[in-house]
């Protein structure tokens, strides 16, 4: 039996070529809810959900379960004109990280959705290290500069590039270890 990353990663990569991509709702909370859904249908019994529980990662706690709601209600209403206010909307959004499980494979593709469809641009994601971006990440928090300068180095304006996005495939799941999320 293929474990959930690796069937989650076939379909992220069948994703290019499905219909279902051009009819998910970009840099919208139902738009990454449907990417979710995608990714791990049948995987875990909450894909595409919004979690109902608190979760921490690394001594960090995302949005308290209990104002979730609100925060995504205020995140849908950000805009998305500019890189920068791209950027700062990927960051709030990681901060709430409204699934108990795969928030960063579908927020890169969502980020992806809202470059593309509001700069002509995407990440090329070969060009982010990991463990730059996930320090980036983490400050971004308090201030998203870092983060907004580091992906600004992976900016490209190949959109449709098949292999641009196979590859950032491959480097979103290389970017994933075992999670361990605290209740």
């Amino acid at each position: 039996m293929e474990n959930i990353d690796e069937i989650s990663k076939q379909r992220a990569v069948k994703l290019f070529d499905s219909p279902e991509l051009s009819s998910f709702e970009v840099g919208t909370t139902k738009g990454l809810q449907q990417i979710h859904q995608y990714l791990f249908n049948d995987l875990y019994d909450f894909a595409g959900q919004i979690r109902e529980k608190n979760i921490s990662k690394d001594n960090f706690r995302f949005a308290n379960s209990l104002y979730l709601s609100d925060v995504l209600t205020k995140i849908d209403t950000m805009n998305e004109s500019t890189f920068e206010e791209i950027i700062n909307k990927y960051a709030e959004m990681n901060i709430a990280h409204p699934f108990i499980e795969g928030n960063g494979r579908s927020a890169r593709i969502w980020l992806d959705l809202m470059l593309k469809k509001n700069i002509g641009k995407c990440i090329d994601w070969q060009k982010i290290e990991k463990k730059d971006y996930f320090n980036a990440m983490i400050r971004s928090h308090v201030n998203d500069l870092e983060l907004r300068e580091l992906l600004r180095t992976g900016l490209t304006e190949k959109i449709n590039d098949r292999e641009v996005f196979m590859k950032g495939i491959e480097q979103s799941y290389y970017y994933e270890e075992i999670d361990d999320y605290k209740g």
